[in-house]
């Protein structure tokens, strides 16, 4: 990684303006209710950054968004319930202001004492966050000395709380630095980019091949084979000219599908089995069926106890795995077996000495479902920041940020 870090600067007696990633589950969605976070782990994943900048002596400003509203109208969406939750975590009163950039929040950030943390609200309820506005990423700059990009999960958005304000900090001659998170995504996911030790190994699932045909590529470079499960092999399938009934499936995506069928050969490895039912809410039994005899009147939920094994055979003497997307519909659960053993799979190998990265999104959450985070290498903090980054693209928020020497 080339980018400097908290460790490479002093803090003491500064104010510095830390973008989180506390875009974090929410108990309810109706404004008038009490809201609760129903999922710290983004908060808690901040923490060393926090109490690291806390612990030099710095005053700490605190921007996230939350959830996607459409307007500052959309109060379920206020971070009053992520400052209460911090302020528990870090055993501190939060100072929380309602309003992202103002006359009110410059007249706190000035009345800021060491120690002290401050939230500013949900930064997308500022129209000029998504346009990356130069005002607003001004207006934020100008609150602080140093600014800290420690959200890995929002670093591939170019918005005015991710990369303008780093632009801006820099403008007025302040660092601007990753945090601890940042850099430990950035060192996790580094490895399967720059100089990945071999055999590596890739396992690709979730629903839609579309989004991930780019990553596919870049991951044929790289890795020695890929694993394809979920929605996303139903079109490889139907590209191989198997009947895959009423499984999910993208007609459009079917060329490439065939085009990276004839690239990769054999180091595409695709289901041999599959568990099949005639809808997400069927109270039929789920079948174990060979994806060859896929029924045209049931569709495709789960790989099967061959591929399990199929899969796990592929999987021995890897040094490197990534796995980003489920194997299944894992939220239902029976449709999950497939998702869950293949997570005991990884965790097992990672017990070995196998470097084993989830790459973050519904992958993170199904390793937590199966209550097994703690057992891989790196989970990830963020779904669509590490398939860019994966893809070999350039992160607008990493990118704007101070480098080394």
């Amino acid at each position: 990684m080339n980018k400097k870090t908290i460790s490479d600067i002093s803090v003491e007696g500064k104010k510095v303006l830390v973008r989180v990633d506390f875009n974090v589950p929410l108990s309810s969605k109706d404004p008038n209710d009490t809201i609760t976070v129903t999922d710290d782990t983004r908060i808690l994943a901040a923490l060393p950054t926090l109490n690291h900048l806390l612990d030099q002596g710095a005053a700490l400003i605190l921007c996230s968004h939350l959830g996607r509203p459409a307007s500052a109208e959309d109060r379920q969406y206020r971070m009053d319930p992520v400052a209460e939750r911090l302020g528990e975590l870090l055993g501190k009163e939060i100072i929380k202001i309602d309003e992202v950039v103002g006359e009110s929040v410059t007249a706190a950030a000035k009345k800021l004492q060491p120690g002290e943390v401050m939230v500013l609200e949900n930064t997308r309820f500022h129209p000029g966050e998504k346009k990356n506005d130069l005002g607003l990423a001004s207006q934020l700059a100008a609150l602080a000395d140093v600014y800290v990009n420690d959200a890995f999960g929002s670093a591939h958005r170019a918005h005015a709380s991710t990369e303008g304000v780093a632009r801006a900090m820099r403008a007025k001659g302040s660092p601007a630095v990753a945090g601890f998170l940042m850099e430990k995504e950035l060192k996790a996911l580094g490895k399967a980019v720059d100089n990945p030790p071999q055999p590596y190994i890739a396992i690709m699932g979730g629903a839609k091949i579309s989004d991930k045909i780019q990553l596919i590529d870049n991951l044929l470079k790289k890795a020695e084979k890929i694993l394809i499960g979920g929605g996303m092999a139903n079109t490889f399938l139907k590209a191989q000219g198997h009947e895959i009934g009423r499984s999910l499936v993208e007609e459009e995506a079917v060329p490439q599908a065939v085009r990276l069928l004839e690239t990769a050969g054999d180091r595409l490895v695709l289901p041999v089995d599959v568990v099949v039912a005639p809808s997400l809410e069927s109270e039929d039994q789920p079948q174990d069926v060979p994806v060859r005899e896929i029924p045209a009147d049931k569709m495709a939920l789960d790989i099967g106890i061959m591929t399990i094994q199929h899969f796990n055979s592929s999987l021995q003497g890897a040094k490197l795995v990534i796995w980003n997307g489920p194997m299944g519909v894992f939220e239902k659960e029976r449709f999950a077996a497939g998702t869950n053993a293949l997570a005991t799979i990884l965790a097992g190998m990672a017990d070995q000495g196998t470097e084993v990265i989830i790459g973050g999104g519904d992958s993170a959450a199904a390793v937590a479902q199966a209550g097994l985070s703690d057992r891989m290498s790196h989970v990830s903090t963020g779904g669509g920041a590490s398939l860019e980054f994966l893809e070999g693209k350039t992160l607008p928020g990493i990118a704007a940020l101070d480098n080394e020497g």
